[in-house]
Order: C-alpha cells, then sequence, then structure tokens
C-alpha cells in the first residue's frame, strides 16, 4: 500500500462533521508502532543506497532530543505545536535534499519520507483542537546537516520519541 495511506484511511474514517478526533487515532497502540517500524526501515533502506553525495546545501533539522520531565510538563497543545515545527523543518529538509540528490535509492527514500512526515505534519494540523488551527511561524531549536541519512535520523527520533509520547498522553485521557 502507498506510504501513509494507512493514517489517511485512519484519519478520514474518524473524521465526524468536520472535526475530527486525535484521540480515535492513538487508542490503538498498535499504529504508532508501525509509524516507529516504518521510520527505522527507512533510515535502514537509505543506509544501504550507494554513493550518497554530501548536500550542497545543508538540510535544516529540528533538534528533537527532550527531557522526558519536561515533556511531562507541557499542555497537549503545546506539545503538538511543538510537533508540528519539527514536522515543518523536516518536511522542508526532505523536500530540500529531494532536489540535491539525483541517486535513485536516496531519492526514492526521501520521497516517502517526505509523504510520511507531512501526513503527520497535516494530520495534526487539521484536528479540530480548541486553541485553533495551528499557524506557522515557529522557530524550534535546529542544525544544519549535510548528511542525508541525518534526516531519516532525525525523523525516527521525533516518531519514538515526541510522536510517541504525544500519542500516549493522548490515549491515556481518552482511551478506556
Amino acid at each position: 500500500s502507498p506510504p501513509g495511506l494507512l493514517l489517511l484511511t485512519s484519519f478520514l474514517l474518524h473524521v465526524e462533521e468536520g472535526h475530527a478526533s486525535p484521540t480515535q487515532l492513538v487508542c490503538d497502540s498498535r499504529l504508532i508502532q508501525k509509524y516507529i517500524r516504518e521510520a527505522k526501515d527507512m533510515e535502514k533502506r537509505v543506509g544501504q543506497c550507494q554513493a550518497l553525495p554530501a548536500l550542497g546545501c545543508p538540510a535544516v533539522l529540528p533538534l528533537v532530543d527532550f527531557s522526558l520531565q519536561q515533556w511531562k510538563s507541557k499542555s497537549s497543545e503545546s506539545k503538538r505545536r511543538e510537533i508540528l515545527c519539527d514536522l515543518a523543518l523536516l518536511v522542508g529538509a526532505a523536500a530540500g535534499a529531494q532536489g540535491q540528490v539525483t541517486q535513485e535509492c536516496g531519492a526514492t527514500q526521501l520521497g516517502q519520507l517526505y509523504r510520511h512526515a507531512n501526513s503527520f505534519l497535516l494530520l495534526l494540523q487539521t484536528f479540530g483542537w480548541e486553541a485553533g488551527p495551528w499557524e506557522p511561524g515557529c522557530s524550534p531549536h535546529s542544525e544544519e546537516q549535510t548528511h542525508v541519512t541525518s534526516i531519516f535520523l532525525t525523523y525516527r527520533q521525533l516518531v519514538q520519541g515526541k510522536l510517541r509520547f504525544f500519542f500516549h498522553d493522548l490515549a491515556k485521557d481518552s482511551c478506556k
């Protein structure tokens, strides 16, 4: 099945009267585990690509490491906004790298990562949150990298870390 199809299908199945409930998507912990496996698989496959060139124009990547204690003290809305900022940078980095990587293996993997990260970005933007829609213009902590593989590492760390804990928090509050 095409990448991101499960995420999109889950989203569409849970849309009610113009608002989606993010909690309905997170009650099945197998979904986030699937996304983590996919992120690991993409990272592994791009690592197997032959002779990936360094990026001439560095990718600006979010710093996705976080302190669990600090993370737990944040509101769901601030966590969502932080993840959206991280995803927006990742989507931009993947798009920028796609324009520089002509090798088929690397370009294919970048396209897949772009679609996955963009699906999460769109999904988190469209939920009917009380605080209103997400507005771009955030400035997450970031770093420049010239290695294509660092884009995949950052994506995996984001899915395995902030996104997983965010989904877990939502499930804890809403799934009975």
